[in-house]
């Protein structure tokens, strides 16, 4: 065994695994740890990966060869050779000084891997005085029920065909928020349903997939969805609709939890906090 979760522990301010993202408190061990080090030399998704759904290999890897892992603080390097390549240094550690170290290591990985970017993740508490960058938010499906909403929420395939006719647009336009990228695999038949909300027989928002997963200890969780709507058709409690639909029907087909990720203080931050999710920390990413 590489890590000692004696070490590690103390320092997981927030529940982040390198290569994986936010995992449940309860799911956070040791073991996922080394997992994320098996996996680096065969580019095989772990069982539990939420990425696996994509299909093809895995992307990131843990450098498991310059890992740095101290009393005090861990560093868990990666890589992904995506666009023009990035490193990341994950820096898990109590101490502002983690952050200096991470992107030293990082600025020389990139040099030796031939890669562009470089990059520190910061994990950071739930209490933290002033939050930045993600956080992390738990929606827990075992502690009360989650009513559909009262605006009608549709899948893509329930509207007629001119209306469905209309997302493509709408994905289009929405590129930057991944509904692009979505919409190719809804046409490739890969994913899950999509939810979605119509003005005037025009789609202007979508929730989706809809999918569910087991997790690194066989809990049933609510996968990571694509959330959009149009600019001009904010305002209206759509945003709200759809995203309580998605959360009836991960409750309805038997998820015990999901987690979001969300900028801080941004529109679904805030959409999340009043509807009572609990914050489980942040991550803060800055260029190294």
């Amino acid at each position: 065994m590489f890590f000692r979760w004696d070490w590690l522990r103390p320092v997981l301010t927030a529940p982040i695994v390198p290569t994986l993202g936010p995992v449940h408190p309860d799911a956070l061990s040791v073991g996922i740890f080394e997992d994320t080090l098996r996996a680096a030399g065969t580019r095989d998704f772990l069982p539990y990966d939420k990425d696996r759904r994509w299909g093809g290999e895995k992307d990131e890897k843990v450098l498991r060869e310059d890992v740095v892992h101290q009393p005090e603080h861990t560093l868990v390097p990666t890589l992904t050779r995506r666009g023009r390549g990035t490193v990341k240094v994950f820096a898990y550690g109590l101490r502002d000084s983690v952050v200096d170290e991470a992107a030293e290591l990082a600025a020389k990985l990139a040099a030796a891997h031939d890669v562009a970017g470089a990059r520190v993740v910061r994990p950071l508490g739930p209490d933290t005085a002033h939050p930045r960058g993600t956080r992390i938010q738990l929606k827990n499906f075992t502690t009360g029920a989650c009513p559909a909403p009262d605006v009608p929420v549709r899948q893509v395939t329930d509207w007629s065909a001119a209306v469905q006719g209309t997302f493509a647009p709408f994905a289009e336009a929405m590129a930057a928020d991944g509904l692009a990228f979505l919409h190719a695999q809804m046409q490739s038949g890969r994913c899950g349903p999509v939810l979605t909300a119509a003005i005037e027989n025009r789609l202007v928002g979508a929730i989706g997939p809809m999918e569910i997963q087991a997790d690194a200890i066989g809990r049933l969780q609510l996968m990571p969805q694509y959330f959009a709507v149009l600019p001009e058709a904010r305002g209206q409690g759509l945003g709200r609709a759809l995203w309580r639909a998605a959360m009836h029907w991960g409750q309805s087909h038997g998820a015990a939890y999901q987690l979001l990720q969300t900028e801080a203080d941004g529109p679904s931050d805030r959409l999340c906090q009043a509807e009572g999710l609990t914050s489980l920390g942040f991550t803060h990413t800055a260029p190294a």
